[in-house]
């Protein structure tokens, strides 16, 4: 046994959207060695969790059979926390509303290992929120129950729901949420009608709220399981009973969003797939952040450290990615020099994005091609300046050859090509958790920001099925998406995200319109 006793964190991870977890859930997530995760938590955020944690599937579907029973989950967090592990159950919702937290917790009490509850936003709150139904209004609910529709295997006696009593208390004056209802959907409204709720009360279900197959049925007491039913809703759902549920209908405010129902795969990798994915929700997509490369140092930086050594002798810096701006700033810091040596060197970029990341290092950029493709950066530069110019490129290990022989072409004395990173295909149980996702949910757009995503995505998910959509950036990634078996249905008139994203607009907009 270990000396060092571990901990366990009770960690709500919320009702699906990944960025509907809590800050202070996504930090101890972060610094978990073992997670335990149910079947509803997305496995996009199992991402947030260290490369190295141990990932622990306990199953725990609502209304199924699970894979692990509750004295198994318990007794191995017990089991993980005796072995000095920080131990994150994450649980989809609320731990302690409904989600057997409070259970666990009493194990871990009873076995003498301390822990901490992190709540997190219940799907009892968040499910009525996206369909436009607000729990509390001052002229129709002055009170809100959560109640549970299903009480467990083998009860006896009856009910432990006091059906009669909570239809009393809420004719007119309260709402009713239940959750984990909907197998036994027509039998709990039936009890609530039988309580003396009249059978006019408006009624709502939400299933997979917060997602993109958010579906929602509106009705009334007697005649939402018959509505629900009709429209193949199923579990996981959520059920609103009581007067706010009739405010839906001008209040449902993400049906209304550009992009809402859409599901779109992002595959760039870190944070630049995360502040791709942000502007995509922003407009109501459900986003799933795949990432197909991960950066990594070069094999060698034996070429870019000479460069670096004599940087003050070359005309030009041309950088090709923001990465590579980033990489070349580590690398010079880490050699102890710092950017007065670059002397007179003047400064090209592909793309804005790169030209942004140059800011931010506050350094000017003197050229910059309006088409953001490497080969336009000559006209940019100026033939004349390009010609006896010794250039220097600090990109990835691995590029396409065409700028640097199109510059020694047009004159250059002196082209050097420094590799200061490397891409590489990421692995691991987190990346197996969402292809196996995709696999069963399926997606709207798969989109690529180049052309080793393309093939790395290839290598990770397998070849597309006919007719799957990607959304690219640039005429060189959409060919690589044709080679791989793509449909090219969104091309970015702009080469950036912003354009991307743009584009992706326009093109449900268009369909939703009728059109291609």
């Amino acid at each position: 046994m270990s000396e060092r006793s571990g901990k366990v964190y009770l960690v709500g991870a919320g009702p699906g959207a990944v960025d509907l977890i809590t800050l202070r859930g996504a930090e101890i997530l972060a610094r978990a060695e073992v997670v335990v995760y149910d079947s509803l938590v997305n496995p996009g955020l199992l991402r947030l969790a260290p490369a190295t944690a141990e990932m622990i599937h306990a199953g725990k579907r609502g209304g199924t059979r699970p894979e692990m029973k509750q004295s198994e989950i318990e007794a191995l967090l017990v089991e993980r926390a005796r072995a000095g592990s920080t131990v994150v159950r994450l649980k989809g919702g609320d731990p302690f509303v409904f989600g057997r937290g409070g259970e666990e917790a009493e194990a871990l009490t009873r076995a003498g290992i301390e822990f901490e509850a992190v709540p997190g936003v219940t799907s009892a709150l968040a499910a009525p929120a996206f369909a436009g139904i607000p729990l509390t209004h001052r002229e129709r609910g002055s009170f809100v129950a959560f109640v549970t529709g299903h009480e467990g295997d083998g009860r006896q006696g009856g009910s432990r729901v006091p059906w009669a009593e909570l239809a009393r208390a809420a004719k007119g004056r309260g709402t009713l949420v239940l959750l984990m209802a909907t197998a036994r959907l027509g039998e709990v409204l039936g009890e609530l009608e039988k309580g003396g709720l009249a059978p006019e009360t408006p009624a709502a279900a939400i299933q997979w709220a917060t997602l993109a197959d958010q579906k929602t049925v509106s009705g009334t007491l007697a005649t939402l399981a018959a509505e629900a039913s009709r429209a193949a809703l199923g579990a996981p759902a959520v059920i609103v009973v009581g007067e706010c549920a009739a405010l839906r209908e001008h209040l449902k405010w993400v049906e209304r969003m550009p992009l809402f129902g859409r599901r779109i795969v992002i595959t760039r990798a870190g944070d630049r797939a995360s502040s791709f994915a942000r502007e995509l929700r922003m407009l109501g997509a459900e986003t799933v952040e795949f990432p197909t490369i991960e950066t990594t140092a070069p094999d060698s930086y034996a070429v870019l450290d000479d460069a670096l050594s004599r940087l003050g002798s070359f005309d030009w810096v041309i950088f090709t990615s923001a990465t590579g701006v980033d990489s070349f700033i580590e690398r010079l810091r880490t050699l102890g020099r710092d950017l007065r040596t670059l002397g007179a060197a003047r400064i090209g970029a592909i793309g804005p994005a790169t030209a942004k990341r140059l800011r931010a290092h506050a350094l000017t950029v003197d050229a910059m091609p309006s088409e953001y493709r490497a080969e336009a950066i000559i006209g940019a530069i100026g033939a004349e300046r390009v010609r006896d110019a010794r250039i220097l490129i600090p990109r990835a290990q691995v590029a396409r050859e065409v700028l640097p022989a199109m510059l020694r072409e047009a004159g250059a004395r002196e082209v050097v090509v420094a590799p200061a990173y490397k891409t590489v295909r990421p692995s691991g149980p987190a990346l197996a958790r969402i292809r196996e996702r995709l696999s069963l949910q399926g997606f709207d757009l798969v989109a690529f920001t180049s052309s080793s995503t393309v093939a790395n995505f290839v290598a990770i998910a397998g070849s597309p099925a006919p007719g799957t959509k990607a959304a690219v950036i640039g005429p060189i990634t959409g060919e690589t998406a044709k080679e791989h078996g793509f449909e090219v249905a969104v091309r970015a008139r702009e080469y950036t995200i912003a354009g991307l994203v743009s584009a992706i607009t326009e093109y449900f907009a268009r369909r939703a319109a009728g059109g291609p």
